[in-house]
């Protein structure tokens, strides 16, 4: 299979939002994220994007349909629990490009679509300054039932790339579980890496 890469910014990220929104539903109601979305929620969501020049969705087409996306924008423009997470740590939050989520459907897994969400997000951060890129991943409970048989954490992908896990900074952020009645918080590990 053959995918198309798109970086885009502004007005030109209106055309994928639902689209997006969609993706990130459906890949996050998976392992680890267990994410019960709401696409209402999503789309507001994915607003912010557009409405901020710094921001990015690259997105992954194969042909005309977008089967992936990944997005980043400056981490004091994100949601300020993300932020918060550096408040005890020895760095700037603005020097530090965010990396917020890369959402890719499963048949397109393992064939290098990860390394151009990357490339792209931190091509863009580096062009307006950043010195560091930073994301961050859910941390779930080894034994967590809805943990499935033969499940592989993406460590090796990250360090390979450059990204190391910051001690001690942890974001906490919330949302529904699949099967559950309400929100509840989770831990978010950020890892990062210099520009």
């Amino acid at each position: 299979m053959s995918l198309r890469f798109e970086g885009l910014t502004g007005a030109a990220i209106s055309p994928v939002i639902d689209g997006l929104a969609q993706l990130r539903i459906a890949v996050f109601r998976d392992w680890p994220y267990l994410y019960d979305g709401d696409l209402a929620y999503e789309r507001s969501y994915l607003q912010a994007y557009r409405n901020n020049p710094r921001a990015i969705v690259v997105a992954a087409f194969d042909g005309p349909r977008l089967v992936g996306a990944s997005t980043g924008l400056p981490l004091q423009d994100a949601d300020a629990e993300f932020a918060q997470a550096f408040a005890n740590s020895a760095y700037a939050p603005g020097q530090i490009f965010y990396c917020a989520e890369s959402v890719l459907l499963a048949e397109y897994r393992g064939q290098g679509a990860g390394h151009h969400f990357f490339d792209l997000r931190e091509g863009h951060a580096r062009s307006l300054g950043y010195r560091q890129s930073a994301f961050c991943s859910v941390m779930r409970a080894p034994d967590h039932p809805a943990r499935p048989d033969g499940y592989r954490p993406l460590d090796a992908f990250w360090r390979a790339r450059g990204y190391a896990p910051l001690d001690g900074v942890v974001a906490q952020f919330h949302w529904r579980d699949t099967g559950d009645a309400k929100d509840s918080t989770k831990p978010l590990q950020f890892w990062m890496r210099e520009l």
